[in-house]
């Protein structure tokens, strides 16, 4: 969704259920009242901002996130927008919940009460490649096979070899990720697998949890930490809005 063009803007923190029509006790980017426009059923939450562009600074970021974080304590469901929205005035807002409605009032109703929930988990040692070649037989053969001391290992070699320490790094990540699920569903809604970004990630799942059962995720945790070792490090956070559970194609 692009940037509208206007000598004032107004930046669009998230969509919550409708009617609303308040400020808030919180600063938005750049110290600006933070207040809702609403719509029907739904409304907007805005600031208003000199322009029709921001640059994603840290402060920005961190703004609209602080933003984020006061609206879940304080509303019962809520749409998160990507950085860095921005309308030309309140009626190009309305016009946008207008056209959205229905779509924003099904994503809503999905998200209420909810909030959501992040765990990753990790292999915590010093080498993740050297932990896998003591822990499975298959990856040492091959290693003792391909890089033994009697021989120049080719480049083929050493691909063969990353190929099957790759397989072996997703097979244990798959049914890890399966075995703390099956924990974690006991509290969750909906449970999101999202791309681990590095090499000793084993999982990074995006949890949505009723928001009076966040003591019980944390519950479920702990009790899913207890099914590893001490090879493996457990690290939730939260509460975050629902990020991972909202898809919007908006009509512009």
């Amino acid at each position: 969704m692009g940037a509208r063009v206007g000598k004032q803007g107004k930046y669009l923190y998230a969509v919550v259920p409708g009617p609303l029509e308040r400020s808030f006790d919180f600063p938005g980017l750049e110290g600006a009242e933070v207040y809702a426009i609403s719509n029907g059923r739904v409304a907007a939450i805005v600031s208003d901002i000199p322009g029709d562009k921001i640059r994603p600074e840290r402060r920005h970021l961190a703004a609209q996130q602080g933003v984020l974080k006061r609206l879940v304590q304080e509303m019962p469901g809520l749409l998160p927008m990507s950085f860095g929205i921005i309308a030309d005035g309140s009626k190009t807002i309305k016009k946008i919940l207008s056209q959205n409605q229905e779509a924003l009032v099904r994503q809503l109703q999905r998200v209420a009460g909810k909030i959501e929930m992040g765990l990753r988990v990790s292999w915590d040692v010093p080498n993740i490649f050297e932990y896998f070649v003591n822990t499975h037989p298959d990856l040492k053969l091959a290693r003792d096979r391909l890089l033994g001391s009697q021989r120049n290992p080719s480049q083929e070699d050493k691909i063969e070899l990353g190929r099957l320490f790759d397989r072996l790094l997703q097979e244990d990540r798959d049914n890890y990720a399966d075995r703390v699920e099956s924990v974690l569903s006991h509290s969750c809604r909906e449970i999101k697998r999202n791309k681990c970004r590095q090499e000793h990630e084993v999982m990074n799942l995006a949890c949505l949890v009723p928001r009076e059962a966040q003591g019980a995720f944390e519950a479920d945790v702990f009790a899913a930490a207890n099914l590893f070792d001490n090879h493996y490090s457990f690290d939730y956070n939260g509460p975050w809005a629902p990020h991972n559970f909202v898809t919007l194609d908006l009509k512009l």
